[in-house]
């Protein structure tokens, strides 16, 4: 049902305002992402300790009079167990549309959050600048890339590059437009696309009480905030009521993480987002079909990620945001359904078996290099080097 690939990706220019631009400041400086001063020395975590946990939620089906985000339905048989399995993705049916209405933008809503934890401030309107210069929104040509994940799972090292979609070399395109049209076979001159325009919201203050967060301390010497997800999960679904449902509704943090309690009150950290989809009157994790024209919003929580908080050298800045929109674009409504499937072997997480449709998750934690950053880019705290001038989107799988 999925094949892998390195991702391609790219995007078309974005439309802000200037002004916006000019309230924030970019540079190569190592500025840890919290201000403030803790009031509890931060725990420190080791890298074994610090997994990337995967979450899944139950779904919901939209009806046609349902008000939510533009998408087509579709089905797929897959060869290998004769199963015919149907399918929501967001954007126009590229198979039947034609002339500019292949051409489709999606709105999305990013709410940055600023998160108060422990004495200290993790400020999501600090990495708005470098999001918008991303690979995410920004254009870049993905022919090729000059780095890749190396090695066995987790990818932990770097290696050589190479050609990524050279269907749609000199093609200036949005990552998840480049994937979608890679998926597909609609590159080169296709009329087909599927781009994002951000639209930046006023930020929102999230206070976690001091008993369901801790900050934490990586092993480079990053300071980061930790909320517990029992906290963590009703702030974000509480905001989607002034969310627009046909717009995707982005909630962005820095270098804040999701972690969980077990029964003994052990902690296992950490989730760095999720996707998800909420109809009136139902929580995120039991969402029932959406009746009559109520609405149905789909959403996306995920951190920023600074270069010393992670060991894997692709695990920074943008890694989390791209898989979670790559996620949400094949399968907005969670209810996409593939033959069963597991994690790369030695891949980390605590994804055992799903029959999920997950993109992201399906191929661990690979990653490549792509665009120019200049956030963030110094030392780490503990004055080793990992940032390296790049983004770093993850790798997806395709469907078809």
């Amino acid at each position: 049902m999925t094949r892998m690939f390195l991702s391609t990706l790219a995007g078309d220019f974005i439309r802000f305002a200037a002004a916006v631009l000019a309230t924030f400041t970019m540079g190569t400086s190592a500025a840890l992402a919290g201000s403030g001063t803790p009031n509890h020395p931060p725990t420190p975590i080791d890298d074994s300790e610090l997994q990337v946990l995967q979450l899944q939620f139950g779904g919901a089906s939209p009806l046609q009079t349902t008000r939510t985000v533009p998408h087509w339905s579709g089905s797929i048989l897959d060869p290998h167990n004769g199963v015919t399995y149907g399918f929501n993705m967001v954007g126009v049916n590229p198979y039947s549309c034609s002339g500019f209405a292949c051409d489709f933008t999606v709105e999305v809503d990013v709410t940055p959050l600023i998160v108060n934890i422990d004495g200290m401030t993790f400020n999501g309107m600090d990495v708005i600048p470098a999001l918008l210069n991303s690979p995410i929104f920004a254009a870049n040509d993905y022919s090729s890339t000059p780095i890749v994940s190396a090695g066995v799972p987790p990818f932990l090292t770097r290696g050589p590059g190479g050609p990524l979609s050279q269907a749609d070399a000199g093609q200036h395109l949005q990552l998840l437009d480049a994937q979608m049209r890679a998926q597909f076979n609609k590159t080169g001159a296709s009329n087909y696309h599927l781009r994002l325009h951000p639209n930046i919201l006023p930020p929102v203050t999230i206070d976690v009480p001091s008993n369901l967060g801790i900050l934490f301390k990586s092993r480079r010497g990053l300071v980061f905030g930790g909320a517990d997800q029992q906290f963590w999960f009703p702030q974000i679904e509480n905001l989607l009521t002034q969310a627009d449902p046909t717009h995707l509704a982005l909630y962005l943090t820095d270098d804040v993480l999701i972690y969980a309690k077990g029964r003994t009150g052990n902690i296992f950290c950490c989730t760095t987002g999720y996707h998800a989809v909420k109809s009136t009157g139902h929580n995120i994790a039991g969402a029932a079909d959406s009746q009559g024209n109520a609405p149905l919003n789909t959403f996306a929580f995920a951190s920023w990620l600074s270069p010393a908080l992670f060991v894997s050298w692709h695990f920074q800045d943008v890694n989390t945001v791209s898989h979670e929109l790559s996620e949400w674009a094949n399968d907005p409504f969670a209810t996409n359904h593939v033959e069963p499937w597991g994690p790369p072997l030695g891949a980390p997480g605590n994804v055992c078996l799903s029959n999920f449709l997950e993109v992201g998750d399906v191929v661990g934690t690979s990653g490549y290099a792509m665009g120019t950053n200049t956030f963030r880019q110094g030392p780490n705290p503990d004055g080793s080097q990992k940032a390296d001038g790049f983004y770093h989107p993850q790798d997806e799988a395709f469907v078809f």
